[in-house]
Formats: C-alpha cells, structure tokens, sequence
C-alpha cells in the first residue's frame, strides 16, 4: 500500500468519525429540552462539521476519494441512545453520557494516530488542532 493511501485510509476513519458526531449532536439537539444544552450541542456539531471539512481537503489533497457518509453501527448506536432518552425521565442526562462516551472513543482515534510519528508535520499540526 502506498504512503498516501495509508494516511488517506487513517484520515478517512477520522473523517467518518467526524461525521458521526456530527449527526450525533445534531440528533442530540433535537431530543432534549435545555436551551443551553443545545447551544452546547449546536456548537460541537459545527467543529466536527469544520473539521470533517479539514480532513476531507488534506484527504484529497493525498489524491484520495474521501468517504461521503458515517457509519451504520453509528446510525444504529445513535438510534440507540435516542430510544434510551425516550423511555428515560432524564434523558438529558442519558444523551450527554453519550456524547461524552462517543468524544473519548474519538479522542483515542485522534491520540492513536498521533502516534505514527511518520505524519507530515502539516497533519500532526490539524489534529492536534482537533
């Protein structure tokens, strides 16, 4: 496999990752009641928007096709979490455990990666931006 496939392969995980919690703070928003809450929510949804974005021009900019969509374990696991908060009185409290969760997996993505210390400077430097 050749260097640029590799790291593309490695930013189009982040990249679907992104789009996941993406989708997943936008569905957050729309199951819970408190203003601030989905301020929070609204925020979080517009960075991993911004940094889907990013991954997609260094993707590209590799010569790589960047993937167009999440994941469907995601799409079952948000579904999951929406059903949860349903049948919970306190389903604020259900879908921030999620988001929570969801952010440290992600975080591990990010911190594995960084691990490779073969990244072009120009990648080590817009994740650790994320």
């Amino acid at each position: 496999m050749k260097y640029a496939e590799k790291i593309s392969n490695k930013l189009n995980e982040l990249l679907i990752k992104n789009y996941d919690a993406e989708k997943r703070y936008l569905s957050a928003i729309d199951t819970i009641e408190d203003g601030r809450l989905k301020m929070f929510f609204k925020r979080r949804a517009t960075d991993r928007s911004k940094f889907a974005k990013e991954l997609r021009t260094e993707i590209l900019r590799y010569g790589q096709i960047p993937d167009d969509s999440g994941s469907l374990t995601e799409t079952l696991n948000r579904n999951w979490v929406n059903l949860k908060s349903l049948l919970n009185s306190n389903n604020e409290k259900v879908v921030l455990e999620a988001a929570i969760e969801f952010e440290e997996g992600i975080l591990e993505d990010y911190n594995e990666f960084l691990k490779d210390r073969t990244l072009p400077p120009s990648i080590d430097s817009l994740l650790i931006t994320h």
